[in-house]
């Protein structure tokens, strides 16, 4: 059997459902990117999915439609994307196997080596 690439809690599959209810008409659903940036090396960008680009991957659960983008494919592999609420903010976050740390605020992270296709 093949690992899943990412799978959605049901508070991120009712999440992605209302973002996409809510969104302007065209969104096809929530893509999902990794950029380069912060003090770790790498974090997760999530945008509105308007056409499905070449080599993605789509991800649909529950009715929630995740466009992973080719680049993080490998970065993402066997992960659970979640989404959490508290008075002070809202987000999704990741249970990534393949990240090896995180920086103090969070906000970024770091990979290990055998998710980047490195010798150990």
């Amino acid at each position: 059997m093949t690992k899943q690439i990412i799978t959605l809690t049901d508070k991120a599959v009712e999440r992605v459902k209302s973002l996409m209810a809510k969104a302007d008409e065209g969104i096809l659903g929530l893509r999902v990117k990794i950029t380069s940036t912060g003090c770790s090396g790498h974090a997760y960008k999530i945008e509105y999915a308007k056409e499905e680009k070449a080599g993605e991957e789509i991800v649909d659960q529950g009715g929630a439609r995740i466009y992973i983008d080719p680049m993080a494919i490998m970065y993402i592999l066997g992960s659970e994307m979640d989404y959490e609420e508290d008075t002070l903010q809202s987000q999704f976050v990741f249970n990534n196997p393949n990240e090896a740390s995180r920086c103090g605020c969070g906000e970024s992270f770091q990979l290990k080596t055998e998710a980047l296709g490195a010798e150990a």
